[in-house]
């Protein structure tokens, strides 16, 4: 068997496509479960976080596994398999192990060193054990990436480059102010009482909000985050419980509001969020579109973005930005005599009237202008070229009186909400933009550096591990011969007392011992090198090892090993 992981990031994947394959905890148990039931896979495991989902599984076959793992993500995630596969990844055998130690190293993170993976994988293993589609393989690898992530943080200031998606979400909620400074005083709401809630409140009372309200569809789980926050005596921040149908009106209380729930539909609306800075300000919320135009929310028209396409004009009018004079310098600029003769008539024409009256509210609006222009464009033949247009100044946004980070995937807080003045949304396509640009440590080379080491190090054990079984079989089949002919010894040797007895039986293993004990030393060093797995196979046929006793001894240490393996990450998860 080997391993196969098949899976999309922020690295593969555009972010609005993760958020349409975001799976729920029932989703990612049915997904391991559907894997181990098809024919290519023994064990299975689910790694999803706001920013990946992939499928880790133990298979046979290499191409038959990619089909099978492709068409069940696909499956479970609702998005079509052609639109999924052009951002699906692959990776096999040390790749895969390569890939999965450094996603528990940080390197693979959205923010670069964080640690909050190494809590997801810790739980995507404790589900794959308690539903049994974990067995030794990805027991073994997902134990290690947990060491090899824990060394990387311990070895290495890897810490210094990575920090938590709630950290650097709250870094650019501030927008390049000192996070603690930006957020002393402030009123927080955090939605949510998961592991990332939990920490968004914490990150939040250390910063030095004075308050934080905790909005949850439980109600005893956001009770006893309050509580934790409340008494954990590090800060003095206020904490309290709310029910979620609070949640609008403590909105328009709230500074800063940080939702991270499961939820498969909107937590928070654009037009919620409109509501709560009206309650705020006192005055409709005012939406800035991409071209920074502005209107208001709801039912407000736009200010025209032209003066209309009138019979006559030579301008686009179509293109006139917002606040442009036609009856100013720089639309004529460059215009030729005869053109600017159509335009004049056009300007002085009746029926442009009402447009000139609006038009004057822009800069430079000169209705003589043109006429004036005329004149010397009729002597020189076209208006002068250091007449250039300038730039129109995009009306300002005001700043920011709600903080809105939205860390769920799929999405909890509307888009649109990035588009009313008076709000600032920070959400996970935001934080991928904004970390592409982030610095990563010199101390990233090291841990890439343990990465390597210890991929080549489990890569070894597992090898070596493969081999264990066939060994083990056959140092037992020496011993049921030893047994076999001391039996025949006392038959033939009735009068033997038990002093002569034993010493020729341990003599006999001795030398069993002896002549077996290079050979099985040795070929364990083969199998731990690249391409040592026939190792075994030869040593089957060799001794003409029975299958079934190999197995066996392979499926008890499994077993010993998923008992293990089970307790110690049970006895964390407590």
């Amino acid at each position: 068997m080997s391993l196969l992981v098949v899976g999309l990031s922020h690295r593969s994947a555009p972010v609005s496509l993760l958020e349409r394959a975001a799976l729920s905890g029932d989703a990612r148990i049915k997904l391991a479960q559907d894997t181990v039931a098809a024919d290519p896979a023994a064990e299975a495991a689910v790694l999803a976080t706001c920013n990946r989902i992939e499928l880790y599984a133990d298979v046979d076959k290499f191409h038959a596994g990619v089909a099978e793992l492709s068409t069940l993500l696909a499956q479970h995630s609702g998005v079509g398999l052609e639109e999924l596969t052009p951002h699906l990844y692959v990776h096999y055998e040390d790749r895969a192990v390569h890939h999965l130690f450094s996603v528990a190293c940080g390197l693979d993170s959205m923010v670069v060193g964080e640690g909050q993976i190494l809590g997801q994988i810790k739980d995507s293993l404790a589900t794959a054990q308690d539903v049994h589609t974990a067995g030794r393989l990805l027991n073994d690898l997902f134990q290690q990436s947990l060491r090899v992530g824990k060394r990387a943080h311990t070895e290495t200031g890897i810490d210094r480059a990575g920090q938590s998606l709630v950290t650097f979400g709250l870094q650019q909620l501030a927008a390049g102010a000192e996070t603690a400074a930006w957020a002393r005083g402030k009123r927080a709401l955090v939605i949510g009482a998961g592991s990332m809630s939990s920490l968004a409140a914490a990150t939040l009372a250390r910063a030095g909000v004075a308050e934080i309200v905790i909005a949850n569809r439980t109600a005893e789980r956001a009770g006893r985050l309050a509580e934790i926050l409340h008494q954990s005596g590090e800060t003095d921040v206020l904490a309290r419980a709310v029910p979620m149908d609070a949640v609008p009106d403590e909105l328009t209380r709230a500074d800063i509001a940080v939702s991270c729930t499961g939820a498969t539909g909107l937590v928070l609306t654009a037009d919620l969020i409109a509501e709560a800075l009206e309650g705020r300000t006192g005055v409709p919320a005012v939406e800035i579109d991409d071209d920074r135009e502005s209107r208001t929310r709801p039912g407000g028209g736009l200010p025209p973005t032209s003066v209309g396409s009138e019979d006559g004009c030579p301008l686009d009018l179509a293109a006139a930005q917002p606040g442009f004079s036609v009856l100013g310098e720089a639309a004529v600029a460059g215009m030729d005599a005869a053109t600017l003769e159509q335009h004049a008539t056009w300007a002085a024409g009746g029926a442009a009237a009402e447009r000139r009256e609006s038009a004057r509210r822009g800069p430079g609006a000169d209705a003589g202008l043109i006429s004036a222009l005329a004149v010397t464009a009729a002597a020189t033949g076209r208006v002068p070229e250091h007449r250039k247009p300038e730039p129109v100044a995009a009306p300002g946004r005001p700043e920011p009186v709600l903080f809105l980070l939205d860390l769920a995937m799929p999405r909890d807080i509307d888009a649109a909400v990035h588009r009313l003045a008076g709000a600032r949304l920070v959400d996970i396509e935001t934080l991928a933009g904004a970390s592409a640009d982030a610095p990563m440590a010199a101390d990233v080379d090291l841990v890439r550096g343990i990465v390597s080491a210890e991929v080549t190090a489990f890569g070894a054990a597992q090898r070596a591990a493969h081999i264990t079984p066939t060994v083990v079989a056959l140092r037992t089949m020496a011993a049921e011969v030893v047994a076999q002919e001391i039996a025949r010894l006392e038959g033939r040797l009735p009068a033997l007392d038990d002093k002569h007895r034993a010493e020729i039986t341990q003599t006999v293993r001795r030398v069993v011992d002896k002549l077996l004990h290079a050979p099985t030393v040795r070929v364990k060093q083969l199998a731990a090198e690249p391409g040592g797995a026939g190792y075994a196979d030869a040593l089957r046929t060799l001794f003409d090892l029975d299958p079934e006793t190999v197995a066996a001894v392979s499926q008890a240490a499994q077993a010993v090993s998923r008992a293990e393996d089970s307790t110690e990450v049970k006895d964390r998860r407590v």
